[in-house]
């Protein structure tokens, strides 16, 4: 029979080592949720979607559409093209997938001179 002193010496017990487990539990858990966060190694990107491409607009510069990596749906979503304004003397760099190594990595698009 566990008597009131045996009960609350194992709850303080409890209550003083719970807090350490869970730090010594959460580089664990914190390394498994960045093994989700980017996209698979081995996985590339899906090919590029057809896209018809608009008549040029004066003053802007066409950014065709280009996959992302969602890591709520874990797994590649589609961004559609659109136009963005030109920037006189720089010249714009398109978003793209590059392979490193075993690791696909993706390069953000923007102004370069």
């Amino acid at each position: 029979m566990t008597t009131r002193r045996s009960f609350l010496a194992g709850l303080l017990a409890a209550i003083a080592v719970g807090p350490a487990a869970l730090t010594a539990a959460q580089p664990e858990a914190e390394a498994q949720s960045r093994s989700h966060s980017g996209p698979p190694r081995n996985r590339p990107p899906p090919r590029p979607r057809p896209e018809r491409r608009p008549p040029p607009r004066r003053g802007y510069v066409w950014v065709p559409g280009h996959w992302v990596w969602s890591r709520q749906r874990r797994t590649y979503v589609w961004v559609r093209g659109r136009w963005i304004r030109n920037r006189p003397g720089w010249r714009y760099r398109n978003p793209r997938w590059v392979l490193r190594g075993n690791n696909w990595v993706f390069i953000s698009g923007g102004w370069v001179r």
